[in-house]
């Protein structure tokens, strides 16, 4: 089993961890340790325990507050899991019926015959102005 050296407040502890723990160990070390330069500098040199312990409680205070936070997401998260199942159930709705307006034929030719004789006038105003 390994041991690990973690500084902690300033002060070492050798530490035994499990094989290929030694990383985890280290991370949750200086999570400790932050807390504890925290009270070091904010009340000074206090007891190794003391220290500890009140790091530990601040610590522990953060997770409380994480795993609230947490439920309340967990909470919402199924909620929206509820609707979306509630809104997959619900009977898909019909169909909507487009209607699409048919254009006569005599209508479509008569503005062909339309186009037809504006391009031909465009041709003559063109010719006439070329000349």
């Amino acid at each position: 089993m390994p041991e690990v050296i973690v500084t902690i407040g300033g002060r070492d502890f050798e530490v035994a961890c499990q094989d290929g723990e030694q990383h985890f160990l280290r991370s949750a070390a200086a999570l400790l340790d932050g807390e504890a330069s925290v009270l070091s500098s904010q009340i000074g040199r206090l007891p190794e325990s003391r220290m500890l312990l009140m790091a530990g409680l601040m610590l522990a205070d953060k997770t409380a507050g994480l795993e609230e936070q947490l439920r309340g997401l967990e909470d919402k998260v199924a909620a929206q899991d509820a609707l979306l199942e509630e809104m997959r159930a619900q009977p898909k709705p019909e169909p909507e019926r487009v209607e699409v307006a048919v254009i006569p034929q005599i209508v479509t030719d008569t503005m062909a015959e339309l186009a037809a004789r504006a391009e031909a006038m465009a041709e003559q105003v063109e010719d006439r102005a070329g000349a």
